[in-house]
């Protein structure tokens, strides 16, 4: 009984005027079909006669909002159809995120998330800088440490009891989210093979090559790869950073190498390398972002996703300064900066866009899989 109040409540959640809007536009495409070719939304679009909100929240997640079929499209507006599939796809994706977001009332931290990445700035820098004061005083906030060794200040142990369960909790509250979006209509246990379709589809960003594999559209019908470009740096900039403190860790524990480490040093070498491609990347993206046609997306979402955008580059400029200058007496400002901004950047990754890589690599595995069964319409295989 209590799962199928879960359900129901749910499918409530998922009704609405975004998922109608695009089963009305997939009804559409799905009479036109010149788009059939651009990416897998239109193929998988092609599986079905009529489009249930799980579908349209399916097909929202497939979609990688590339702009190719807005441009492309001879009933975009100002046509009465006024069919628009990236801004109906990207409404869509907020109502997935709300209604699969664990713990539940949690969800309301998408309304604000802009509001809610500031103050959880705020609030891990004050944190942090008051541990820093109460531990060391509040001279030690102005002086350099020899070595640059920032344990002297913040000890290891203390990072790990701060940062662990953070991390872990936004880990949990994603995958249970992911979970339940993939329960409810899936498409059986994906083969293998479509485990590694899925995986080099996502690592490759493949959709964002438009319709052609020219790119993506931003501001008008020119294509350009600037926009994928931008998300694999920033994408491989953050895995390198996130190999940096795993090598780091090994040092730690497993071989009893304290930091701080030399510049030659693998972690350091694997971190000032990811976050020179995070913040080429983000800036990048903060440029393409403000350039991009109003058409191409859901304006109300503008303050999350330049949040978001806007706490990669904080997290990685203050991280490249603590590195270049953890021998001068900014070190326990830069320090305090720099962790706040990661603290931050893992509480929200929940309930902001981080969210959108782990539904859009379900939604991509349902897709591979999905395309390996009997086309139920008896209809042509892709």
């Amino acid at each position: 009984m209590q799962a199928l109040e879960q359900l129901v409540g749910e499918a409530r959640v998922l009704a609405g005027a975004p998922a109608a809007e695009v089963a009305r536009v997939m009804q559409i495409c799905n009479a036109c079909r010149y788009c059939e070719g651009f990416c897998a939304v239109f193929p998988a679009m092609t599986r079905r006669l009529a489009f249930s909100p799980a579908d349209a929240h399916y097909l929202a997640n497939l979609c990688h909002n590339c702009g190719a079929c807005l441009h492309a499209c001879q009933y975009a507006p100002p046509h009465e159809f006024a069919v628009n599939v990236p801004q109906a796809m990207a409404r869509v994706r907020l109502h997935t995120y709300q209604a699969y977001a664990w713990p539940q009332p949690l969800a309301a931290l998408y309304r604000r998330n802009g509001l809610t990445l500031a103050l959880a700035l705020v609030a891990a820098l004050t944190l942090l800088l008051a541990w820093l004061m109460a531990r060391n005083g509040t001279s030690a906030l102005w002086q350099a440490q020899p070595g640059g060794n920032f344990y002297a200040l913040l000890p290891h142990g203390a990072m790990v009891a701060l940062f662990g369960p953070v991390f872990g909790a936004a880990l949990l509250a994603l995958g249970v989210g992911v979970v339940r979006f993939w329960r409810l209509a899936p498409p059986g246990p994906p083969p293998a093979s479509a485990w590694a379709e899925a995986a080099q589809d996502a690592l490759r960003l493949k959709h964002l090559g438009g319709g052609h594999g020219d790119g993506c559209n931003n501001e008008d019908d020119a294509f350009t790869l600037a926009r994928r470009r931008a998300h694999h740096a920033a994408f491989y900039g953050f895995l390198l950073c996130l190999a940096a403190t795993t090598l780091a860790t090994l040092y730690h524990y497993a071989w009893g190498w304290a930091a701080p480490y030399a510049y030659t040093s693998g972690p350091k070498l694997l971190g000032t390398a990811g976050g020179v491609l995070m913040l080429l990347g983000g800036v990048q993206q903060w440029r393409l972002h403000r350039r991009r046609h109003p058409l191409q997306g859901d304006a109300a979402q503008n303050p999350m996703d330049r949040g978001f955008i806007a706490l990669l580059l904080a997290t990685a400029a203050s991280g490249l300064l603590l590195t270049a200058l953890r021998a001068t007496p900014a070190l326990a400002g830069l320090l305090a900066l720099h962790l706040a901004c990661v603290l931050a950047l893992f509480a929200t990754m929940p309930y902001g866009k981080f969210a959108h890589g782990f539904y859009r690599g379900a939604a991509l595995l349902r897709w591979a899989a999905e395309k390996r069964r009997p086309h139920s319409l008896g209809l042509a295989q892709e």
